[in-house]
């Protein structure tokens, strides 16, 4: 019997965004795309924002979101690609900026320097989206080559019905 290859590994970075609730669908829909998923997830997103546990028992894996010292192995192999989803406002401009003060960012500058493919969908509020900063931001990483989903505000539609995220949308940028 052949041994089976290793799945391909997937880095899902996490930003503080209420809609960060729900990243189990991504992770599902990795999974059924044949990747194994590890979480890494802004020190914000891990109070409030993201049910932890939920997503260690989905993923196997313990949620990152802190450095590790250099005694320690490293928790996940080397990312094939990677998934920031939600990203945020803030996310975004510190990661263009080259700032790495979180494993978050740290993880996203890496990524580019290891020429991972990277693959982001915003979610930003129209006004912030707004700010010339952030325009910059998104023009310095699709120059990097980061492939964008459409925005997502999280505002109420007509009715008062939230848009779907489309988590999805992240893989399939990924090619």
């Amino acid at each position: 019997m052949t041994p089976q290859a290793p799945k391909p590994f997937l880095y899902v970075v996490v930003c503080a965004a209420g809609i960060a609730r729900d990243v189990s669908e991504l992770i599902t829909a990795a999974q059924q795309r044949d990747w194994e998923v590890g979480v890494i997830a802004t020190p914000v997103a891990t109070n409030g924002f993201l049910d932890t546990a939920a997503v260690e028992a989905l993923t196997g894996r313990p949620v990152r979101s802190a450095w590790r010292t250099p005694a320690d192995p490293r928790p996940f192999p080397t990312p094939d690609a990677v998934v920031v989803a939600p990203a945020t406002f803030n996310t975004v401009n510190k990661w263009a900026a080259g700032i790495a003060d979180t494993l978050a960012l740290g993880t996203l500058s890496e990524a580019y320097g290891l020429g991972v493919p990277i693959a982001a969908l915003p979610c930003v509020a129209d006004a912030l989206a707004a700010h010339p900063a952030y325009q910059e931001s998104l023009i310095r990483l699709r120059g990097m080559g980061v492939r964008f989903g459409q925005p997502y505000t999280g505002e109420a539609g007509v009715g008062g019905e939230r848009p779907d995220f489309g988590w999805e949308r992240a893989l399939d940028l990924l090619g």
